[in-house]
């Protein structure tokens, strides 16, 4: 089953309402193969594959470089990292992107096991050349999938249960699961919402914030179609090196 995150209910009657309106204008498993699409972005781990390769990259008036989409990496088969993070510790993420860099520091407080799998995922090269599969303006974008389709992931799963007052504003990154799985379940796939607040409610483990490149996250988030809840990218955003670092 795909992970998608549902939009909330007024976010649902604005899509509803534009679907309507269209034609008078015109007279988008938390665990290994699954992917994680419960509630808001997909939670598995469906990957696009090598970094894409282009001669002379052209430069789109968004300031992202038009690359083409990456072949898709092996679904599962991943190792779960059992290395836990230090939480006193602030972790760095990096994600380099053809439409620009963002970083965002691990909440190793509220998500020990999820942050300790993500990083050893991280470490692991396991995201460098996957893509942002699904991106709904307004509401977040997702990535994670080493299918690419976003119904893939790294063959295993972690449970952190989010806080009740858990809130997923603007920048907020969280993983994507099934419906069908418990609350605070992960694997490889993630969200950052680009909305000023999503809505969702507290079921989604909360990986980070983004502390960086804001910027890039709110114009990679404008790649996708407001109508499509299945957040089909308009674009090919792929995420070229991802880093942790301790500091």
């Amino acid at each position: 089953m795909r992970p998608l995150l549902a939009l909330p209910a007024v976010r649902r009657l604005a899509v509803l309402a534009l679907l309507l309106l269209a034609p008078v204008v015109a007279a988008g498993c938390g665990s290994g193969g699954g992917s994680d699409t419960s509630g808001i972005p997909d939670g598995s781990d469906t990957t696009a594959g090598s970094a894409p390769a282009a001669t002379t990259p052209a430069t789109a008036g968004n300031g992202c470089k038009q690359v083409k989409a990456p072949v898709a990496k092996k679904n599962g088969g991943q190792k779960k990292s059992t290395a836990k993070l230090d939480a006193a510790g602030t972790y760095i993420v990096t994600v380099q992107t053809n439409c620009g860099t963002f970083a965002f520091t691990l909440n190793v407080k509220d998500s020990p096991n999820t942050t300790a799998a993500f990083a050893g995922l991280v470490k692991s090269g396991f995201y460098d050349g996957l893509i942002f599969h699904r991106i709904v303006p307004g509401f977040v974008i997702q990535g994670g999938d080493p299918t690419g389709t976003g119904e893939g992931g790294p063959g295993f799963s972690t449970v952190d249960k989010p806080p009740a007052d858990a809130k997923y504003t603007l920048g907020v990154v969280a993983m994507a699961k099934t419906q069908n799985e418990k609350a605070g379940t992960a694997g490889s796939q993630f969200f950052v919402v680009t909305g000023a607040d999503a809505g969702l409610p507290p079921d989604y483990a909360l990986l980070g914030k983004v502390t960086s490149g804001i910027g890039v996250v709110q114009a990679i988030g404008q790649l996708g179609d407001p109508a499509d809840q299945q957040g089909t990218p308009t674009q090919t955003v792929v995420m070229q090196k991802v880093t942790i670092k301790q500091s």
